[in-house]
C-alpha cells in the first residue's frame, strides 16, 4: 500500500484550483448558485467533444477484444469508481450482456459505494490485485479525475504487464498516468464551482464518456437494430411493453401478432425479431443469433435467410 498523496502533489491540478467566478458562492441565493453550476456545465460537452477521436479508437479496440472473448474492466475510486459501477450495472438489462463482460472495480469495495473508505484510493497493490487474472483479450479502463490515483495506477500497470489493452479517463490536460495507457482521454474540465468537488463537472464529463463508450461498444457488437434496443431483458411490465413496440416498429406486425411472436420466442426479443424477419422457427433463430454473437442484423443477413434488408421495411407474413 502506498501512503496518501501529499497536498503539494495535487496543488497544481486544474481540478483543485479555485474557480475565479464563484468565490462568492456562499453569498448568493439558491437560484444564483444553480445558475453558476449550470453555466459551468455548459463547457463539459465541449471538453468531451475534444476527445471523441481517442474515444472512438478505444471503442473499436474494445469491440475487437470482446469479439475475442475478453471483458472490459473499469477501475476507479470515489466518484469515478461509483460512476463506473453504475455504467457496468446498467448494461446487462439494457443489452442482455453476459455476466463478466463489463465489470467495475471500486477502490474500497462495495462499502465504498455509500461510505468513504479510508486510504482506499491510495492502495496501489489493491488496484493491481483487482486485475491480476486478466490477459491480452481484456480491456482495463482506469478512471481518475486527477489522472494520478494510485489505485488506478496499480491496475493499469498490472494490466499492461499482462498484455491487456489499457485506457485512462482523466479530467486534467496532462494526466500523470498517461504513460500506462494505450488510450488516453484527457477531458479537461478545469476548476469546479465548488473547489475540488470533482463529482460536479468532472463527474458529468466522466458519465458522458462512459455513456458514449459503452453504448458505442454495444452498437459495434450488434446489440441494437437501427436506433432501437433489441437486446434488452424484459424484467418488468414496462420493458415487456417496450419489447412489443420494438417488434412492431421493425416488422410492421400488429400488437397482437407481435405479442404472439414474442410468446413463441419465450419473451426473447432478438429471437422474436429473427423469427418475424426471416420466417424461421425460434430454434433456428436462436442458432442464427448464436452464430452472429447476438446481432439481429447479422443473423437476418445470414445466407438462406429471408431477411428484409432495410430496418424500416416490414416483413409481411
Amino acid at each position: 500500500m502506498t501512503s496518501p498523496t501529499p497536498a503539494s502533489e495535487t496543488a497544481d491540478l486544474p481540478t483543485e484550483q479555485r474557480h475565479p467566478g464563484t468565490a462568492h458562492l456562499d453569498e448568493v441565493d439558491s437560484l444564483e448558485v444553480l445558475r453558476m453550476l449550470n453555466d459551468a456545465d455548459r463547457g463539459v460537452a465541449d471538453a468531451v467533444t475534444a476527445v471523441l477521436p481517442q474515444l472512438a479508437a478505444l471503442v473499436d479496440a474494445t469491440v475487437a477484444a470482446l469479439r475475442r472473448g475478453g471483458g472490459v474492466h473499469y477501475v476507479g475510486a470515489g466518484t469515478s469508481g461509483r460512476l463506473a459501477v453504475l455504467d457496468a450495472a446498467e448494461l446487462r438489462p439494457t443489452f442482455t450482456l453476459e455476466p463478466g463482460r463489463f465489470v467495475a472495480h471500486l477502490a474500497g469495495g462495495e462499502r465504498a459505494l455509500t461510505d468513504a473508505v479510508e486510504n482506499a484510493e491510495d492502495d496501489e497493490d489493491a488496484g493491481a490485485a483487482a486485475v491480476a487474472s486478466l490477459g491480452p483479450d481484456d480491456v482495463v479502463v482506469g478512471i481518475a479525475a486527477s489522472g494520478r490515483t494510485p489505485f488506478v495506477a496499480g491496475a493499469l500497470r498490472a494490466a499492461r504487464a499482462r498484455g491487456a489493452t489499457t485506457a485512462l479517463v482523466a479530467n486534467v490536460p496532462a494526466p500523470r498516468l498517461a504513460g500506462l495507457a494505450d488510450h488516453v482521454l484527457a477531458v479537461d474540465t478545469g476548476p469546479e464551482v465548488l473547489t475540488g468537488s470533482t463529482r460536479l463537472k468532472a463527474g458529468t464529463a466522466t458519465k458522458m464518456v462512459l455513456n458514449g463508450f459503452s453504448t458505442a461498444v454495444m452498437v459495434g457488437l450488434g446489440r441494437t437494430y437501427s436506433n432501437l434496443m433489441v437486446s434488452l431483458v424484459a424484467t418488468n411490465a414496462k420493458l415487456e411493453a417496450r419489447s412489443v413496440r420494438v417488434l412492431q416498429e421493425i416488422t410492421g406486425l400488429t400488437a397482437a401478432a407481435a405479442a404472439e411472436t414474442l410468446a413463441r420466442a419465450d419473451g426473447e426479443l432478438p429471437t422474436a425479431l429473427v423469427v418475424a424477419l426471416t420466417g424461421r422457427d425460434p430454434a433456428a433463430a436462436r442458432e442464427a443469433l448464436a452464430r452472429t454473437d447476438g446481432s439481429v442484423r447479422a443473423a437476418v443477413a445470414l445466407p438462406g435467410e429471408q431477411g428484409v434488408g432495410d430496418a424500416f421495411q416490414p416483413f409481411r407474413p
